[in-house]
């Protein structure tokens, strides 16, 4: 299908453009994930642990979030 084509079919409320997508190959630009490993001290694990439980969350996405929330202060975050 070609772009001006998929284009209309997108702008028209009545067609479905899902089977005309190839899922398995879309990606999100810069949310790629990368693994890395961090040491803390135990009483930062245990404070971390203590802070997730209490909100519900797991320790890695309490990391996540409160990282994200000091890069996006200090105006460091590119997304």
């Amino acid at each position: 299908m070609k772009a001006d084509e998929f284009d209309k079919k997108f702008d028209d409320d009545d067609e479905d453009i899902i089977d005309d997508l190839k899922l398995s190959t879309i990606r999100r630009p810069n949310l790629e994930q990368k693994r890395i490993n961090v040491d803390f001290p135990s009483w930062v694990v245990e404070s971390l642990d203590r802070e997730a439980a209490r909100i519900g969350v797991t320790r890695q996405s309490i990391i996540k979030v409160w990282l994200v929330e000091r890069l996006k202060a200090e105006g460091s975050a590119s997304f």
